[in-house]
């Protein structure tokens, strides 16, 4: 099996972002683990994951800081897994995927899960802006690129 490159140490934060966690059993146990599931059979029944591939996602969330364990409540020589402050920070990237996806991969009347506020139940919608708060989309952004002599 090819070893993948590592863009930990690139320049772009959307590469040293995917290196974290760009691959799809990640994020769906991140999806997971946002709603509300800790234990390893949780998220083996929900993804339909086989067993040493879910070990090893599981394994590298928690050594790249994203989800932490702990010892379960009343079985202690169970662990469970947490979002860590940096996994929790993952939410607008999954609200971001979410509505991108219901935008274009669902008919209109199609059914699909839905976020909502858990307070009011009224959706949630993500939205990008500037630090005065004015809305931007792509074509409203540049990205300042590293000098070429700053790249190792």
């Amino acid at each position: 099996m090819v070893k993948r490159k590592s863009l930990i140490a690139d320049t772009c934060p959307s590469a040293r972002s995917l290196d974290v966690i760009g691959d799809w059993w990640s994020l769906l146990i991140v999806r997971d683990a946002f709603d509300g599931l800790t234990r390893f059979g949780e998220f083996q029944k929900s993804l339909g994951i086989a067993k040493n591939i879910l070990a090893l996602r599981l394994r590298t969330l928690v050594d790249r800081g994203i989800l932490e364990t702990r010892p379960t409540e009343g079985t202690p020589s169970r662990e469970e897994y947490l979002l860590t402050e940096m996994g929790r920070d993952l939410f607008p990237v999954m609200v971001a995927l979410r509505q991108w996806g219901e935008r274009y991969l669902f008919e209109p009347d199609e059914k699909r899960s839905r976020l909502l506020a858990r307070d009011s139940g009224r959706r949630i919608i993500l939205e990008v802006k500037t630090e005065d708060g004015k809305l931007v989309g792509s074509s409203d952004t540049v990205i300042e690129k590293v000098p070429d002599d700053a790249n190792p």
